[in-house]
């Protein structure tokens, strides 16, 4: 019923029985997929292992911006070799993160470019991590290749139910950059497709605007725990701005826990947690976010 997309199984600081016990309550949840995310090279191994131990797990593969500090060659081939493993469906998670600065930025810089090179050598869904550096990701990205329609044109369109990408492109030149764009209502049986560059803002923290920019670039954007934080308006903004048919959910487990056991480690079935916090401010059932933000991770993975 539930796809966490985003969860670290793979962390380092959880011992072999909290793992155990997260893999228990994983069994015996809602949850039909959790995406376990590398984050360096031993946790990207973790990861593929773990694909292969669950049926429930996929694995991406990527060095994290605070891993990068001497990050080599040889590393990145590594990482290339994991990438090509059954049930590895993306590369991530990669990006800049400019509020610990843990490594220098130019090397941050440096590997973000090259595993988005890789990504598109293996024309693979990315997996984006970015903080405090909403700009230049942005930016990197666009140089990169990452929306470019040649990327683009190597993945199936996806469902656009509202017309609201084309709906942003339209109005880009008639409205103010903080006004949301009306949307198109269509009247047809054929639901409109829209380019899907397959790359994904994971706990997208950035602005609504920020958000429907990426989105009419052919990005998705996930939510996490923080959007269930009393005081968390700018992500509520953007889940009330973006439609359904752009997000997905995600604990970033360990991490970001919601409400209520805020406070606790994170595990991947508290992603119910988030999916009822985005129903709510949607005006939906959470049946209706399960299916759909579990129908949306699994066409930006590409599991059927």
């Amino acid at each position: 019923m539930l796809f966490d997309s985003h969860a670290h199984l793979n962390n380092a600081g959880m011992t072999d029985e909290e793992r155990e016990e997260t893999v228990r309550a994983i069994e015996g949840s809602q949850l039909d997929y959790v995406m376990d995310i590398g984050f360096d090279l031993t946790s990207s191994k973790m990861a593929v292992d773990h694909a292969a131990m669950y049926p429930w797990c996929y694995a991406a593969v990527g060095v994290h911006p605070h891993d990068t500090e001497g990050m080599d060659d040889m590393q990145l081939v590594m990482i290339k070799g994991l990438a090509k493993k059954n049930k590895v469906m993306a590369i991530g998670e990669i990006g800049l993160d400019f509020h610990y600065d843990y490594s220098p930025r130019d090397e941050q810089r440096e590997w973000f470019r090259k595993q988005i090179r890789l990504a598109n050598e293996l024309r693979m869904p990315i997996v984006i991590h970015s903080r405090e550096a909403d700009q230049e990701v942005m930016d990197i990205l666009k140089e990169e290749g990452a929306f470019s329609e040649e990327r683009k044109s190597w993945f199936p369109k996806r469902p656009d139910p509202t017309g609201y990408i084309k709906s942003t492109l339209t109005s880009a030149a008639s409205t103010s950059e903080t006004a949301a764009p009306a949307l198109i209502s269509t009247t047809s049986t054929e639901v409109p497709m829209a380019p899907d560059a397959r790359v994904l803002l994971h706990c997208f923290s950035g602005s609504a605007e920020l958000g429907r920019q990426y989105v009419k670039l052919g990005a998705t954007l996930s939510v996490a725990g923080p959007v269930t934080y009393k005081n968390n308006r700018k992500t509520i903004g953007v889940v009330e701005e973006i439609p359904l048919d752009f997000l997905l959910v995600e604990t970033d487990s360990p991490y970001l826990t919601p409400e209520p056991f805020r406070g606790k480690r994170n595990m991947s079935p508290y992603v119910e947690h988030t999916a009822r916090k985005v129903a709510d401010i949607k005006g939906l059932s959470f049946e209706e976010v399960a299916a759909a933000t579990k129908a949306n991770a699994m066409r930006f993975f590409g599991i059927r």
